[in-house]
């Protein structure tokens, strides 16, 4: 196990109800002005946006509000509540939303208290010295961006998706409210779902020893999404369900999984970005599609790990060796992914990119040939392309 540092400030607010106390807890921050940050029209048809409204009005918080973030989120729009920001003098974000909303309110946060341009930071050219405070107000398990130091967002200049972390950027709270997320689409229920289970798998194979205690609370974890996505499909409005899912999230991706394991992988997560940023898939269901691709090309760097997998996660028997036993654990993976409608291709999709398009989406993850990724196995970018290609 190496060196680690475990940091989780962010205050959880969680079950039935609990976006009541928003204004309540922002008043608690000692702000002067609070831009609220949401996504679609969905917020505004729940009545969710108007109770948020209503609750900080009686705090007597004042406010002002940016709407129009969408997955993938822009720069543009980033870029759009910064100026905003800035003119109305506001000193709080508060998040309603995803992931995608999240993230999004965290690089505003950037690009008002830093100079320059904000997407300096998701190109690694500096690194941001502080951000504006943030609370979050949780409609979509997923990203586990409530509690996590990082961000992804997406440049239409050439649709590069780069992610940056700080933890200066971390909420101050996350209300948690599982009801809020039963009205979610089956398909994205499911994409959440994935994306949860992959924030801690990227983290459990690693190139580690001695990791009993972090392994099993990762197994566990991912084992708890199976089983709960699986009654969500059923049943959207399974609250047990809807809150084990809700909390798992925020463990997969605020750094506990990952103690002891110097990072993790994150190839699979690197490789699904370059994926959103030209054919706008959503995030989980990019994971899924390029999982088995990944997983295969890299298993023999450490078939004993998934091997592991394969039997305490998958519940596999053991092969004649680890590398049969690793197959049969991803295979078992991909069969859990169709059974909760999720792809196990780019095909499955619907996309269907040409030559020129898999060398482009291996360009532009290895940053134009500059950086290689993962840890379990070093890939450059003719890895990538043939990953990419072998999830035709």
């Amino acid at each position: 196990m190496t060196n680690f540092e475990y940091y989780a400030p962010t205050k959880v607010v969680f079950g039935k109800g609990t976006e009541e106390q928003v204004g309540e807890l922002v008043c608690g921050q000692k702000c002067n002005k609070v831009l609220v940050h949401y996504g679609s029209g969905s917020v505004k048809k729940s009545g969710l946006l108007d109770r948020i409204f209503q609750s900080l009005e009686e705090e007597g918080v004042s406010y002002i509000s940016l709407g129009g973030v969408v997955p993938n989120p822009r720069l543009s729009l980033v870029y759009e509540g910064i100026r905003l920001c800035k003119k109305e003098q506001v000193d709080f974000i508060l998040a309603v939303g995803g992931g995608s909303v999240i993230d999004s309110a965290k690089a505003i946060g950037y690009g008002v208290a830093n100079e320059g341009d904000v997407w300096d930071f998701y190109e690694r050219k500096r690194a941001a010295q502080g951000c504006l405070p943030i609370g979050v107000v949780l409609t979509i398990a997923a990203a586990g961006s409530e509690m996590s130091n990082s961000s992804v967002i997406t440049n239409e200049n050439g649709w590069l998706k780069r992610g940056y972390g700080n933890d200066c950027c971390r909420a101050k709270f996350a209300i948690m409210d599982p009801e809020l997320t039963m009205t979610l689409p089956k398909y994205q229920t499911a994409s959440g779902c994935v994306d949860i289970m992959m924030h801690t798998m990227e983290r459990y194979f690693n190139q580690e020893e001695n990791l009993e205690l972090t392994d099993g609370f990762s197994e566990h974890l991912i084992r708890t999404v199976m089983d709960n996505a699986k009654i969500l499909m059923k049943e959207p409005d399974n609250y047990k369900a809807r809150a084990e899912v809700m909390w798992a999230g925020s463990l997969s991706h605020n750094g506990l999984t990952g103690c002891g394991t110097a990072g993790g992988d994150w190839a699979s997560h690197q490789l699904e970005h370059e994926l959103g940023g030209m054919f706008d898939v959503a995030h989980g269901a990019g994971l899924a599609a390029v999982w088995g691709s990944w997983a295969r090309y890299v298993l023999d760097a450490r078939p004993d790990r998934f091997a592991r997998f394969a039997v305490r996660v998958m519940g596999q028997t053991k092969g004649k060796d680890e590398i049969e036993t690793a197959l049969r654990g991803i295979e078992a993976m991909e069969e859990f992914y169709r059974s909760i409608e999720m792809p196990v291709s780019l095909s499955d999709m619907e996309i269907h990119p040409d030559e020129k398009q898999l060398h482009s989406l291996a360009e532009k993850c290895s940053h134009f040939g500059k950086r290689t990724i993962g840890c379990i196995k070093k890939l450059e970018q003719e890895d990538m392309y043939q990953i990419y290609k072998n999830a035709l």
